[in-house]
């Protein structure tokens, strides 16, 4: 396939194209779904094909095709490098690309001991059924039971006129169980528990971490949600726990430093290189490879759709700005760092800046000496979505918590929305804890400019903050 690849990169280059990268995908995806007892969707699909990016002029041109036939991909080079060709005497800010050394195919991906794609669909059924009867047993007055089991297995190929080749198998699986609970006086309460990312299907016999754990977590979960009182609206210092911790960091502020956003001069931190933006409690990375334990589960990404090294990302270091994630094309709008955060879906789309795994580091307290430092206020648990604009305002709804009085945990609370702007936000963290978590999956995942859902991890230690404003909509 590389052959072919590398033949039509020469054609658009004979046709004129300065610079042609071509991308090729064959990925299998799996989703089951199990639904208050049926299977309401069980398919496996399969995406395969090839993208060109060409360049030509300081535009670039993008064009993709299915058909891997020779015809097909010469049709499709000479596409992209007529889209260049078309764009380059509009074009305002130039697209060009400083040389890289090019990169040979190289031993890229994970070994498992049991590899996720080699299931069979009675092995995923089972686990789904599974879940169901230790939910069942566990949960209470439970209005909905979904169990949810998605993968992703396949090759990529990269090659591009500089001469790099590269050949991995990128792979991800994601197990969960969401329960729903009605509450005496009708409404639904709901909890969630699972885990996916790069991992085999061995990390799913570990402590904590098999299918009847996320199954009996959920259940009790939305059932001690039943009798809940609804969180107090106001400023109250807070403490958000690993999986709230680094949706916080990706939403709110990952997406800040990403290079397109940089370049255009439309994020806030696009000439703050070096500025105190937050305390000195925060740290925040993001990187494509890490390592695998039982609290960590990424999603493996050696390199991105650019053929880059996906290296490893210091965004703050002591809550003072250090780097942006870049493509190619955007490093020279930005700090000039190529760091390998081009990324897309799948061939059809055009890769752009994108987060890998990205976290907070841990502190140095413990989880009780964030409560007791706490005092009084909210310890806010997991996220069910939120809204956040491209200043850093943000909304987010935790699944569930606990009111903390005088340093102790009094009732748990539901209905909790947490409101403000991360760039103040910043600066209102007093400390993390020492315990690390991130975890990745099928499910979810990034958006950005239509691409959705794109892989990503998230984590971080459990977060202390001064204040926090909890209730109210959007400012």
């Amino acid at each position: 396939m590389l052959d072919k690849l590398n033949k039509a990169i020469k054609i658009a280059e004979n046709n004129g194209a300065k610079f042609v990268d071509a991308r090729y995908d064959n990925l299998l995806i799996r989703t089951i779904v199990k639904d208050n007892g049926r299977i309401s969707n069980l398919k496996a699909m399969k995406r395969a094909g090839v993208g060109f990016n060409v360049f030509y002029k300081g535009a670039s041109g993008y064009a993709f095709t299915a058909d891997i036939s020779d015809a097909a991909l010469e049709n499709a080079v000479i596409k992209a490098l007529g889209i260049a060709k078309a764009s380059a005497p509009a074009v305002v800010i130039k697209s060009e690309y400083e040389p890289a050394t090019p990169t040979k195919s190289v031993d890229l991906n994970v070994n498992f001991k049991e590899k996720p794609w080699e299931l069979d669909t009675s092995d995923r059924l089972d686990i789904l059924n599974r879940m169901e009867t230790v939910a069942k047993e566990h949960g209470e007055k439970i209005s909905s039971l979904m169990l949810l089991y998605g993968e992703l297995s396949g090759t990529k190929l990269f090659t591009n006129s500089e001469g790099t080749s590269i050949s991995w198998k990128p792979n991800v699986v994601d197990i969960r169980t969401m329960v729903s609970s009605k509450t005496p006086s009708g409404d639904l309460v709901r909890a969630s528990s699972g885990n996916g990312g790069s991992i085999g299907m061995e990390f799913y016999k570990t402590k904590d971490n098999t299918p009847e754990d996320f199954a009996k977590n959920a259940a009790l979960w939305a059932k001690e949600l039943i009798d809940a009182k609804a969180a107090p609206a106001g400023e109250f210092a807070a403490l958000t726990e690993n999986n709230l911790s680094g949706v916080l960091a990706h939403e709110s502020f990952g997406h800040l430093t990403e290079g397109d956003f940089i370049g255009q001069k439309s994020s806030p931190l696009h000439d703050r290189i070096g500025e105190q933006l937050g305390s000195e409690h925060v740290t925040m990375i993001d990187e494509g490879v890490m390592d695998t334990d039982a609290k960590v589960t990424p999603f493996h990404l050696p390199f991105d759709d650019e053929g880059s090294p996906t290296n490893k990302v210091t965004l703050l270091e002591e809550g003072v700005l250090k780097g942006f994630l870049n493509s190619r094309a955007t490093a020279p709008l930005t700090d000039g760092v190529v760091t390998g955060n081009a990324r897309a879906i799948n061939y059809t789309f055009n890769p752009i800046p994108r987060m890998r795994n990205t976290y907070v580091s841990p502190g140095d307290l413990t989880e009780e000496e964030a409560i007791e430092q706490m005092g009084t206020g909210i310890y806010a648990i997991g996220t069910s979505g939120g809204q956040v604009t491209g200043d850093g305002t943000f909304l987010f709804k935790a699944i569930r918590g606990y009111w903390i009085e005088n340093g102790e945990k009094k009732y748990p609370i539901k209905d909790v929305t947490l409101t403000g702007n991360i760039l103040h936000l910043l600066k209102e963290i007093g400390g993390a804890t020492r315990d690390f978590e991130l975890k990745s999956g099928y499910f979810g995942g990034c958006g950005k400019n239509g691409q959705f859902p794109l892989p990503v991890g998230y984590g971080g230690p459990k977060i202390l903050f001064n204040k926090i404003r909890f209730g109210g909509e959007m400012q």
